[in-house]
């Protein structure tokens, strides 16, 4: 009778944990899916919402690390000045892992449909949960 008890409490705990990660992937792709919006309405303000508003937030790119959240808008300003800029953007998740009990990796590919020339890349994001909302505090992307 213990055994079962005890293979009932395990069963519950791993559906409940499961549960729980899927409704974390699922809170991180909406955080994904209004960054794409706001991005294709050339509106990087909106699109920066994602972003975990702090001088610790790092972007990786192909010019080096920037550092905070003011100087990734200003990259994102001076390299997407105009709509034929930034386009529309589409994203492909390959992956969404747990790191840690508030944070996860996301793996992936962005294109940039637009007037000036396509842009494809991959990236990788670490979003953390701060304030019970999901922020991307690191993005390596090129």
């Amino acid at each position: 009778m213990k055994k079962i008890i005890l293979l009932i409490c395990l069963i519950t705990a791993f559906n409940s944990y499961s549960q729980n990660e899927e409704k974390d992937k699922k809170a991180i792709q909406k955080v994904l899916k209004a960054q794409r919006i706001a991005w294709s309405k050339n509106n990087i303000e909106e699109f920066m919402e994602g972003y975990w508003k702090s001088d610790s937030l790092k972007f990786y790119g192909a010019n080096g690390i920037t550092y905070g959240w003011d100087a990734t808008l200003e990259r994102y300003q001076k390299a997407y000045p105009t709509k034929d800029h930034t386009g529309t953007l589409s994203f492909r998740i390959n992956d969404i892992s747990k790191i840690s009990e508030d944070s996860y990796y996301v793996l992936g590919e962005f294109h940039l449909k637009r007037e000036v020339g396509n842009a494809d890349g991959i990236f990788m994001l670490i979003f953390k949960k701060i304030n019970d909302e999901w922020k991307i505090i690191a993005d390596t992307s090129c």
